[in-house]
């Protein structure tokens, strides 16, 4: 039996010409159970298959049957599906393999894992991504396909309404898809769909957290979380820091922060840290910072680039006030993050 490795029901947004704008996947499952995949075998072809009103409600209870429990809010609850406008489609994706992305609605499926906590950041194919998603004018109405806006626009004014533009991108804010429990946005215009927020994270007014990227929770962000960068539990991302991501100049390489670290107030990191680690507030640490690492058991010293500590644990990187030198010690004091300011309750 062929095995699926990603199945959803939902509802997405095309333009005149029919195009998708988006796919909001209120049921959606990882890896669905051996019997219920069987079915959706024989009813469904691989990809993305638009359905009638009678089709999506017959899929619906079928899958409502045969799933004990899902983490995702049900779309198998009564609706009356038959009266959408004609802007909106009913969809399935179903994926057997975790392929490189060809639709839009395939792209909106992945992006929904991974802000629904169903699959880890950098743990699943998302080539394609960027081709599959257009540019879309977000506002107050939905979806606006940005060709098809001024007329919108025109509309609006001579029904004495008012369309508020949030921004043209090709990522929507992830609240507007996806609320994950046990956690704080401060600014949801901050984090993209596709964010990983784990239980107890909380993003400040400041906050930034890009698709396919996240923390683990819990965790205190205050700075900018790149593409790729993941932040292990109990750290914190001090206010105006900065990842580098790949999509900024990091290369290939994945950074990432471990568990119980702290990065200062307007620092950053361009390499991976191990757990309890430090960088002091301003410092920027490149790959190929010239780093002094001091052996503070008979106070040595050598120049190493930083590429050289990626991932090591227990360091603290700082400024000399004087030289101007960055330096690296031996730190075994664990950031410990004030629990208050982590209760999402």
């Amino acid at each position: 039996m062929t095995k699926i490795f990603a199945f959803s029901l939902g509802i997405a947004c095309v333009n005149k010409n029919g195009a998708y704008l988006d796919t909001f996947f209120p049921f959606l499952l990882h890896k669905p159970p051996d019997k219920l995949t069987g079915l959706l075998n024989d009813f469904l072809e691989e990809g993305v298959s638009e359905l009638s009103a009678s089709e999506f409600a017959r899929i619906s209870k079928m899958v409502a049957e045969h799933t004990a429990s899902v983490s995702v809010t049900s779309a198998t609850r009564p609706h009356n599906y038959h009266d959408l406008p004609s802007c909106k489609r009913l969809v399935a994706v179903k994926l057997s393999e975790d392929r490189d992305i060809q639709s839009t609605p395939e792209a909106y499926l992945k992006l929904h894992l991974l802000s629904h906590r169903l699959c880890l950041p950098n743990t699943i194919n998302l080539d394609g991504l960027f081709q599959q998603l257009p540019t879309v004018c977000w506002t107050s109405l939905g979806p606006i396909d940005p060709a098809e806006l001024n007329e919108r626009l025109l509309e609006a004014r001579f029904s004495d309404e008012h369309i508020d533009v949030h921004s043209i991108d090709k990522f929507p804010r992830m609240t507007n898809y996806v609320v994950p429990s046990g956690v704080r946005i401060a600014d949801a215009s901050r984090v993209r769909l596709g964010a990983y927020l784990g239980v107890g994270s909380t993003v400040m007014h400041a906050g930034f957290v890009n698709f396919n990227a996240g923390a683990l929770g819990p965790n205190m962000i205050e700075g900018r979380i790149s593409q790729g960068v993941v932040m292990g539990a109990n750290s914190d991302l001090g206010g105006s820091a900065s990842t580098m991501g790949t999509l900024s100049g990091g290369g290939k390489l994945k950074n990432s922060i471990g568990e119980n670290c702290l990065v200062g107030a307007n620092a950053g990191i361009g390499i991976p840290l191990g757990d309890r680690c430090t960088v002091e507030a301003g410092l920027y640490i490149t790959a190929g910072t010239l780093v002094e690492v001091i052996d503070t058991s008979d106070n040595s010293s050598r120049i190493l680039k930083a590429r050289e500590l990626a991932g090591q644990s227990d360091l603290l990187f700082i400024r000399h006030s004087q030289t101007g030198k960055v330096l690296c010690r031996t730190n075994k004091n664990s950031i410990e993050l004030n629990d208050a300011l982590h209760s999402n309750n």
